[in-house]
């Protein structure tokens, strides 16, 4: 995240999400139950960008307990992490 101008940030319990300017959601800490949003529950020290966002225009973050929820400019919502008791909203 480097140079780039951060827009917002969400904390959870053991870890964090942001967004920048540009659109580009980015996870660090815990990353147990894939909360972090990089397809592994690996731990992350520093602000990683979540690849699977790239593309869209992300304008908010949420961070839950062990879910995160991700809204882009044009209305969708994304959610990834621990699904227990149907917090990520799938079928």
């Amino acid at each position: 995240m480097a140079g780039r101008r951060v827009v917002a940030v969400s904390a959870g319990p053991g870890h964090s999400l942001a967004f920048t300017a540009d659109g580009a959601a980015w996870s660090w800490g815990r990353g147990s139950d894939g909360r972090l949003g990089h397809g592994n529950a690996q731990y992350q020290l520093l602000p990683k960008k979540i690849e699977a966002l790239a593309g869209r225009r992300v304008v908010a973050v949420s961070a839950g307990s062990e879910h995160n929820l991700a809204l882009t400019a044009d209305g969708a919502v994304f959610a990834w992490g621990k699904g227990e008791s149907g917090c990520l909203g799938h079928a």
